[in-house]
């Protein structure tokens, strides 16, 4: 699973690459005229990736969060119960007929 994995990074570092090198214009960013800046084009995708990754991951850690509250949740609400009981007295098995 490691090899995979360098494999899988080698190559997107090797993509990431050649873009670089072929995308090397200048790329102006304008917000409306209040704002206005001038950068290398792969500086800018590179820049919205990896403010795409970074939402990925903040999601990620609030879902994260949210299932451990959860699980802590149904985990005190468990112990708290006590013994599971039925109250009455334990079942037949099931025969068949």
């Amino acid at each position: 699973m490691q090899i995979v994995r360098w494999i899988i990074g080698s190559t997107i570092f090797v993509a990431l690459l050649f873009l670089s090198l072929q995308n090397s214009e200048p790329a102006h960013l304008k917000f409306y005229n209040l704002w206005e800046w001038t950068a290398p084009l792969i500086f800018v995708v590179l820049i919205a990736f990896a403010l795409g990754v970074a939402a990925g991951l903040l999601a990620g850690a609030f879902r994260t969060s949210r299932v451990k509250r959860e699980l802590k949740r149904l985990h005190r609400d468990r112990t708290q119960a006590g013994p599971l009981s039925t109250g009455g007295p334990p079942s037949r098995p099931y025969d068949g007929a």
